[in-house]
């Protein structure tokens, strides 16, 4: 065969290769409003920046018939490329081939990647739409998920993992997902469950639909499992793409640094007002946080999942931060057991890869009820103090309202070894509300409702105070909300060269 022969079977299986299961089945995918496999890769990758390997790859199982059922590439694309210049691996299902279903040879391709990415210091991204275990190679393909899960582990606080399913990810298709950092799922095309609708109603004897069951609504809202929830390929991808540009490649790097125009000492007159004169009235902690970030520029995880707490990065000074904020506008603020799950996985990404954290308090408490504490609250709850108390990063809190009792002491305070802590002279840090306090301290002993007004007031000024706690150098300082940004700003530029060492173990035992 001479050389121009070559080139041409070379293309030729080349083009196979991308043309996955075939044009009819390409049409199929995008009737269902999907995007293939290689067309994913070209909206999240910078254009020409995509190298390819194990293009020619094919499954090796010869039982009901396979072996005359073979595609290049055998229903999975891997490799590298780039998004904004740095450098990501990538792993994308393709489930015009055989479902996108995992075989041997299948999930060698992806535990490639994931070697090479943990090799290189570099995140690694997997675009799920598979149907799982590929029946037919049996033991063969589970010990492929089992592989694909222990490298999941080990990359663990090493380097960012990213999933996005986009298509169905059931039974052991899912773990791989729920070891990564972050899970982005697509509305009305993505779902992911254990057991399938069928199984279900077999078992159980409840009808469901997929959609219901484990779709991306379902696991953004009500279990958490989706971090971001975006309404088709192109926009999650692209939601994709600025998230990568939030984080480090690894745990050895910084996390890029992006000029900014927005200067550090800006003065925000607003904040001064956005406390209300009723301390029982609620207001947005986004107006706080949009005032004190860069450019107003906030990239919010799991924003529809327990919102009595946001959490999510913005950039001070140009820097990626991680921020944890009570929000008063739901549930007044309350730690329950979902929000302290949410928080406690962020803080612990946050300081698995040296992003500083701030955080924002108006918390009233930990919510009450037999639910809370039946289903665990205070092993939950543990979770996020635990998180705090073994965090090395810089970490700075800001009370702007209430701090009670023991969710105080959970949101980053001073006693957790947290590095600046500031208030606003709206603060109260006290066991509980003074009202309730008072009513505890005193009780019977009022003559009149003057009398208990009077209680309250002294209670709040002598005990509930920030001077008080500052008093006592639980506070660095008692600063005005309109110079919370530039005071969050050089407290950051302060710890910058933090060094924090937790005690020598071979790992901890988060209270799971």
């Amino acid at each position: 065969m001479n050389a121009v022969a070559i080139v041409k079977e070379l293309e030729h299986k080349r083009e196979q290769a991308r043309f996955g299961g075939g044009q009819a089945r390409i049409n199929v995918q995008h009737d269902k409003g999907k995007l293939t496999a290689r067309e994913r890769l070209e909206v999240l990758l910078d254009p020409d920046s995509f190298e390819e390997y194990d293009m020619f790859m094919e499954h090796r199982c010869t039982n009901f018939g396979m072996e005359n059922n073979k595609v290049p590439g055998d229903g999975v694309v891997t490799g590298q490329g780039t998004i904004n210049g740095r450098l990501v691996f990538v792993y994308s299902q393709d489930f015009t081939v055989l479902g996108g279903s995992l075989s041997e040879n299948n999930a060698k391709k992806i535990c490639k990647v994931q070697d090479m990415a943990m090799r290189m210091g570099a995140p690694i991204i997997g675009l799920n739409d598979s149907g799982g275990a590929r029946i037919q190679e049996g033991v063969d393909s589970l010990a492929g998920f089992a592989e694909i899960f222990q490298r999941n582990v080990l990359a663990s606080g090493v380097i960012p993992q990213i999933s996005v399913i986009m298509g169905p990810c059931a039974g052991g298709a899912v773990y791989s997902p729920a070891l990564t950092d972050f899970t982005i799922m697509v509305r009305g095309s993505s779902y992911m469950f254990v057991t399938g609708p069928d199984v279900v109603k077999t078992v159980t004897h409840e009808e469901i639909t997929q959609e219901e069951l484990g779709g991306a609504d379902v696991h953004g809202t009500h279990t958490g499992v989706a971090d971001m929830v975006y309404d088709n390929d192109i926009e999650a991808l692209l939601q994709v793409r600025r998230l990568v540009n939030f984080l480090p490649l690894s745990n050895r790097e910084k996390a890029p640094m992006r000029p900014t125009e927005d200067p550090a000492d800006r003065v925000e007159m607003g904040l001064n007002t956005v406390i209300p004169d009723n301390a029982n009235k609620p207001y947005d902690m986004f107006e706080v946080l949009r005032r004190v970030v860069d450019e107003e520029d906030f990239f919010e995880v799991c924003p529809n999942y327990a919102k009595n707490i946001i959490v999510g990065f913005a950039r001070m000074e140009g820097n990626t931060v991680g921020f944890v904020a009570n929000q008063p506008m739901e549930l007044a603020g309350c730690l329950d057991i979902d929000a302290s799950r949410k928080a406690a996985r962020f803080v612990r990404f946050c300081d698995a890869f040296n992003i500083p954290i701030v955080t924002l308090v108006d918390v009233p408490g930990f919510l009450p009820g037999s639910s809370q504490e039946h289903n665990g609250i205070i092993r939950h709850g543990a979770k996020l103090l635990y998180a705090y108390a073994e965090a090395t990063v810089p970490k700075i809190t800001v009370i702007t309202r209430k701090a009670y009792g023991g969710a105080y002491i959970v949101m980053g305070s001073k006693h957790l070894r947290n590095d600046i802590n500031y208030a606003w002279p709206s603060a109260e840090i006290a066991v509980m509300g003074p009202a309730g306090a008072v009513e505890i301290i005193f009780k019977g002993k009022f003559k009149g409702k003057e009398d208990m007004d009077a209680a309250v007031e002294s209670y709040r000024d002598n005990f509930a105070s920030p001077f008080a706690a500052a008093s006592r150098g639980y506070l660095d300082d008692v600063i005005r909300p309109q110079n919370t940004r530039w005071r969050i700003c050089r407290a950051l530029a302060t710890l910058r060269n933090k060094q924090l060492d937790n005690p020598s173990k071979r790992h901890d035992n988060l209270p799971l």
